[in-house]
């Protein structure tokens, strides 16, 4: 346990030195070759001074993060997936930024290729649990073991593309997405290790550290923003560490910040289109509602990561049983 704990730290500063020392240069070679962000003309009015901030960051972020998993010394299966998934997010990721930049508008690919995309993937994760897990089912938390192969694949396909897409719609304010996927990623961590994947816990780390060093650059005013590269990606590191720990019930409290985002874009949508235009929020996902209410994005940034860190130390307790 001791050896792990070791890891895991130095993970977490390599993760942080390969971040902080690589995106002086992306963001020389973004400012060259005009790789600037997009912002909707819908979204609050005070975010069209940020067009033309670089963009795409997230690849220095992802990549550093897992040069930094390599710290785990032995060949594991669950590690190799762990680092295609998120490659796999990435990739998604910055086609779908790369067409925004190529375009010089806010429309990248269209949600159901995205979808089909993380389906893909989804079903593969599935494929693998379904394979390893002997018997086939779900461990549901304070209710028990429900077997079934179909639940297995039902609840990773849900699991990949809703927490993808959650982290995407968190990536609103200048550093909100790196700074709430944190305490996400070191309860998930602390998950991993208990239930006795440690090598998980190591890459969650080398992705935490390049969060930290990606926020020097991140924080407002931002420098530098993630993009689809990054926010998809950390949506499918979370994901993965959820699936292959068999801890997928675990995310919705670990990573309630982001099922919130989620929740407030479905329930502006659904009442929008049942009431003929009326809304609940002053604009999903509530980030941006809070925003138009006066406070500061750093304020809302601020309330919301702080949010993240008190649903990732519940959570660990309750997984702990302390609570």
């Amino acid at each position: 346990m001791t050896e792990t704990w070791h890891l895991m730290a130095l993970a977490a500063l390599t993760g942080i030195g390969l971040a902080g020392a690589g995106m002086p240069a992306y963001l020389t070679w973004a400012k060259g070759h005009g790789w600037g962000q997009v912002v909707r003309e819908e979204g609050p009015q005070q975010h069209l001074s940020k067009a033309g901030t670089p963009t795409m960051g997230g690849l220095v972020l992802i990549l550093s993060g897992l040069l930094a998993s390599f710290w785990w010394p032995v060949s594991s299966v669950e590690m190799w997936i762990f680092r295609l998934v998120v490659l796999s997010g990435a990739a998604l990721g910055f086609v779908d930024d790369i067409s925004k930049v190529l375009k010089r508008r806010n429309l990248g690919l269209k949600a159901r290729h995205k979808l089909a995309v993380q389906g893909f993937v989804g079903l593969l994760l599935g494929i693998y649990l379904v394979a390893t897990r002997q018997p086939a089912g779900i461990a549901l938390p304070w209710i028990g073991f429900v077997g079934g192969a179909w639940l297995v694949m039902a609840v990773t396909l849900l699991v990949t593309a809703g927490s993808i897409n959650a982290v995407n719609l968190t990536d609103g304010l200048d550093g909100l997405a790196a700074g709430t996927s944190i305490p996400a990623l070191l309860a998930m961590a602390f998950i991993c290790i208990s239930s006795g994947h440690p090598e998980l816990a190591v890459g969650a780390c080398g992705l935490v550290g390049a969060c930290l060093g990606f926020l020097w650059f991140n924080a407002y005013p931002a420098r530098v923003f993630m993009g689809d590269t990054g926010s998809l990606s950390l949506g499918a590191a979370l994901a993965c560490m959820a699936l292959l720990s068999g801890s997928e019930f675990w995310l919705v409290l670990v990573g309630g910040v982001f099922v919130i985002e989620t929740l407030s874009v479905i329930i502006q949508v659904v009442y929008f289109k049942l009431t003929g235009g009326k809304r609940v929020f002053r604009m999903s996902p509530i980030h941006h509602h809070f925003e138009l209410g006066g406070l500061h994005e750093v304020q809302v940034t601020a309330r919301f990561t702080v949010c993240g860190v008190v649903l990732a130390i519940v959570s660990v307790l309750l997984y702990c049983g302390v609570l």
